[in-house]
C-alpha cells in the first residue's frame, strides 16, 4: 500500500512539473510572438516615416521652384512698375516679401526633412533594441527553466545525498 502511495505521489509531482513546463513554454512563446509582432509594427512605422520624409523632400523642392517662379514674377513686375505707378510698386514689394517668406518656408521644410530622417534613424535603433530585448528575454526564459530544474532537484535532498536509496 505504501509503495502505491509513493508511486502516485511521484507521478503527481511529475505531472505538476510537466504542467509548469508547458505553462512556461507557452509564456515564452507568447512573449516571443509579442516581440516579433512589435518588431514588425516598428518596421512598418519606420517605412511610413521614411515615406513621409520623401514626401516632405518633394514638397520642399516644389516650394523652392515656386519661390524661384515668384522671384521671376517679382522681377517682371519690377520692370513693368515704371509705367504703372506707385500702387503697383506696393504690390511688387508685397510679392518680394512673400517670395522671401516662401524661401524661408522651403528652407524650414528641408530642415523638417532632416529631422524626420533623424527620427527614422532613432526608430530603427529602437527596433534593434527591441530585437535585443527579445533575445535577452529568451535567455532569461532559459535561465528560469534551469532554475526551476535546480529548485525541483532541491525539493528532494535525500535523493541528492543518498542516490543509491531510490
Amino acid at each position: 500500500m505504501g509503495a502505491v502511495i509513493e508511486t502516485l505521489s511521484k507521478a503527481g509531482k511529475g505531472l505538476v512539473i510537466l504542467v509548469a513546463l508547458i505553462f512556461a513554454g507557452g509564456a515564452a512563446l507568447g512573449m516571443g510572438l509579442f516581440m516579433y509582432n512589435m518588431g514588425k509594427d516598428m518596421s512598418n512605422m519606420t517605412g511610413s516615416v521614411m515615406q513621409m520624409g520623401q514626401d516632405v523632400t518633394s514638397m520642399a523642392q516644389n516650394m523652392m521652384a515656386m519661390a524661384h517662379d515668384m522671384r521671376e514674377m517679382a522681377r517682371s513686375m519690377s520692370e513693368g512698375q515704371d509705367s504703372m505707378g506707385a500702387d503697383f510698386a506696393r504690390v511688387r514689394d508685397g510679392m518680394e516679401s512673400m517670395t522671401v517668406n516662401m524661401g524661408n518656408m522651403s528652407r524650414d521644410m528641408g530642415q523638417l526633412n532632416v529631422n524626420i530622417g533623424n527620427m527614422t534613424g532613432h526608430i530603427q535603433s529602437m527596433a534593434g533594441n527591441m530585437q535585443n530585448m527579445a533575445v535577452d528575454m529568451n535567455r532569461m526564459n532559459n535561465s528560469m527553466e534551469v532554475m526551476s530544474y535546480d529548485i525541483n532537484k532541491f525539493t528532494k535532498p535525500e535523493q541528492i545525498m543518498m542516490p543509491f536509496m531510490r
